[in-house]
């Protein structure tokens, strides 16, 4: 490796050098001069940080050092300078380019949102609210961390899996739970209302039609449907409208409180039923109108064809699986986690799909929730039985940042606000970590 060297006195090497030039995409402030300078061989990424922080400095006085990732060729750099160099075959002959990026790191941890059982499912993807379900039968809407707006009751088992359908106005936002009463339920609530106790609200209309546990709900990105995924081994669909226009609608139900009518309530018939999996379906995600992948005990995942009713693909990884998402690079890369402490990435737009492209195993127990970043093409999250929430870089073997938020098994994990991750387990709470620079 063409790297200078300089002498002491005595002629023996006294340290190897690199010419190296930082560069970045980040926007001024962050920018350091576009010049080559010699640095030690044997920096780490916290010794490259540094430096980047001194150069900083350097032009802005006021600069607060912050921590810096490192990228050479594509790939973030976990290893001593020249190990890396050395590693991947790279010559120091030329001047080396190394782009810096922020630094993933989990800066700052709400006190966690207690519930009164487990926190078995939760839902980020609105930025104004939180949306949890529990194993005490009921859901909640948390504006921030101990701030609880509302309280949805009506299910008679425990909430399995959540969804915001639709969040787009102000006032009316809609929301689905799947439980472990064989029911899925449509809520409506008002977002904006404030009061000093939780309102307590029931579902506008109750989806009958799995006769086992439903373990997941995803939602048609126009918020028109919904795709549930059972213990019966099915994949239901089913309408969100609150009107009889598709001829859905089974019954109208009112129950009379304190002597008065309560509002009406609805029950819908799933639309249509995907059969395939010949074990629990544990997982659906729908990222595309005409697309739904599914993931199941059966150890595959399937892509299927909503339109066609039949599954198009299958990847079997030969481990039942809990866990299931869809996005990164084209918003096409599907991760998968299970009974094993691997997390899974495969891309099926490539031949021979059933090799995962990446495959992360920092984990040392069950993976029970997978999330990728909705503006990112590299990050995503993972959630563990081991009590772990892991955050993930496709351009590094390992975690770049872990999270022990959790006294027990961490059942449920997803993004907020798109520099927040939140996270349940058995350990009844709600935990928020924010402060995450992804972008």
């Amino acid at each position: 490796m063409g790297t200078d060297m300089e002498m002491d006195m005595d002629g023996d090497v006294e340290e190897r050098r690199v010419q190296v030039r930082f560069i970045t995409k980040l926007k001024p402030p962050y920018r350091v001069p576009n010049t080559s300078i010699a640095i030690p061989a044997n920096l780490t990424r916290l010794g490259l940080s540094t430096i980047v922080n001194s150069l900083l400095k350097a032009g802005e006085d006021e600069w607060e050092s912050q921590p810096f990732d490192f990228l050479i060729d594509g790939e973030l750099v976990r290893l001593p300078l020249e190990q890396f160099l050395l590693a991947k075959g790279i010559s120091a002959e030329k001047v080396l380019e190394i782009e810096y990026i922020r630094a993933v790191a989990l800066q700052k941890e709400d006190e966690p949102s207690l519930h009164d059982d487990w926190v078995s499912a939760v839902d980020g993807s609105c930025p104004r609210f939180i949306l949890t379900g529990c194993y005490d039968n009921l859901g909640r809407v948390w504006r921030a961390a101990g701030e609880c707006t509302h309280v949805l009751e009506g299910h008679s088992g425990a909430i399995t899996s959540v969804s915001v359908v639709n969040s787009e106005g102000t006032d009316s936002v809609t929301v689905a739970t799947a439980s472990k009463d064989e029911t899925l339920r449509l809520w409506k609530f008002d977002n904006e209302e404030h009061s000093d106790q939780p309102s307590k609200i029931r579902a506008f209309k109750i989806l009958r039609g799995h006769n086992a546990s439903v373990q997941s709900v995803a939602v048609e990105a126009s918020g028109s449907m919904i795709c549930s995924g059972s213990w019966d081994c099915t994949i239901n669909l089913w309408r969100t409208n609150v009107s009889d226009t598709e001829g859905d609608l089974v019954s109208i139900k009112k129950r009379k409180v304190k002597n008065k009518a309560e509002e009406s309530q609805l029950e819908g018939e799933a639309l249509s039923t995907l059969v395939g999996h010949t074990q629990c379906v544990s997982s659906v995600c729908w990222p595309e109108p005409k697309t739904i992948y599914s993931a199941s005990w059966d150890h595959s995942v399937r892509r299927w064809d909503v339109e066609m009713g039949k599954d198009l693909s299958s990847i079997f990884c030969g481990k039942p699986l809990s866990c299931l998402h869809v996005g990164g690079e084209g918003s096409a890369l599907i991760a998968a986690g299970g009974s094993d402490p691997i997390l899974r990435i495969w891309d099926p737009r490539k031949p021979g799909t059933s090799a995962p492209i990446y495959q992360f195993s920092s984990h040392n127990s069950w993976i029970s929730a997978c999330k990728w970043h909705s503006k990112s093409l590299f990050h995503l999250l993972s959630a563990s039985y081991d009590g772990k929430l892991m955050l993930w870089d496709l351009r590094t073997a390992w975690p770049l940042a872990i999270a022990d938020s959790h006294e027990d098994k961490v059942l449920c994990a997803d993004w907020w606000k798109g520099d927040s991750v939140i996270s349940g387990g058995v350990d009844s709470k709600l935990c928020i970590s924010s402060g995450i620079s992804v972008l």
